[in-house]
């Protein structure tokens, strides 16, 4: 197969991904979970905005802040698992540098504008259970677009640097990269100069983005908890409860492993390297296949909404 005889005449217009590096033998196993994951990602995300654009009564802030979620995620997991499956199902394991960078582009700026749209969600659930009288004078329509379009800029000036630099980087040959997606600190690996800024930028950035915004997650959460607890009723605190703490487990899945993948990449190179791929792999298809069901289904007007568009 392809990946273990490392082509020396790759012209640099042209790289190979490896795949899951050390697990070649069980692609077409692995191929599975993630077919799956990305079927539910496209069919949850799709009916959740077709379900919320049809129904007038979900034209709220906070649906329209879930939508905004469902096109990242939809984005998110289609730049990378229909390569994937390519290189896992049919060995198709080169791809043209362009075509690489405009992935890494789009895989590190949906997941920057991701971690946006979750702050907009807790912070959207914390005027809502904290101030709900008010919700609708704070969080008008305009201010939603703002805020949307405040984490597309953010994501789009931290990110762009990051494509800028490998662009200007010479890569050696064999240009062959042990990922399964064009991923920023695995590109980095194949430059022939030095690329300790790029490295140090991307690691700084990343870092910065999801503390800052974790920050923010966790000071909104215990806001809302705090609320909750002086609610009288059990099932309120009940109902509360449940919905925070799936919501929380959710975003852990999306920030621990995409933190962790880049971490590995840089300071641990002893670490199987199928080990980091997974994780970077992961923290991209597991949130768009999940968020849907624990955003979407378990919330009743969204079922009501599905209902009612079902029945028209």
């Amino acid at each position: 197969t392809m990946p273990h005889s490392h082509p020396t005449n790759t012209s640099l217009s042209e790289l190979h991904l490896t795949g899951i590096p050390g697990l070649q033998h069980l692609h077409h196993w692995i191929s599975i979970p993630f077919c799956i994951m990305y079927l539910i990602a496209l069919a949850g995300n799709s009916t959740l905005l077709c379900v919320i654009k049809a129904d007038p009564s979900l034209h709220l802030p906070m649906f329209l802040f879930l939508s905004m979620l469902a096109v990242i995620d939809l984005v998110m997991s289609t730049s990378i698992t229909p390569k994937m499956l390519g290189i896992f199902w049919f060995h198709s394991t080169a791809i043209s540098l362009d075509a690489c960078l405009t992935q890494m582009y789009f895989v590190h700026v949906f997941s920057v504008m991701e971690s946006g749209v979750l702050v907009a969600m807790a912070f959207d659930r914390y005027v809502a259970i904290c101030n709900p009288l008010r919700y609708l004078s704070i969080l008008t329509s305009p201010i939603v677009a703002v805020i949307g379009l405040a984490t597309l800029l953010r994501a789009v000036v931290f990110m762009s640097p990051l494509t800028f630099q490998i662009r200007r980087l010479p890569l050696c040959s064999p240009a062959v990269m042990d990922h399964s997606y064009c991923e920023h600190m695995a590109m980095l690996k194949l430059a022939c100069r030095d690329a300790a800024f790029s490295n140090t930028y991307s690691l700084s950035v990343s870092t910065y983005v999801v503390i800052f915004d974790s920050l923010l997650i966790a000071l909104s959460y215990t806001l809302i908890l705090r609320a909750v607890l002086s609610l009288s009723s059990p099932q309120a605190r009940k109902k509360a409860f449940s919905t925070s703490s799936s919501h929380l487990c959710i975003m852990a899945l999306f920030y621990i492993p995409g933190l962790l993948s880049m971490y590995m990449e840089r300071y641990h190179q002893e670490l199987p390297p199928h080990v980091r791929v997974l994780l970077a792999d992961l923290y991209l298809l597991i949130p768009p296949a999940f968020n849907p069901l624990i955003y979407g289904i378990r919330m009743k007007q969204i079922r009501d909404g599905a209902r009612r568009v079902i029945s028209q």
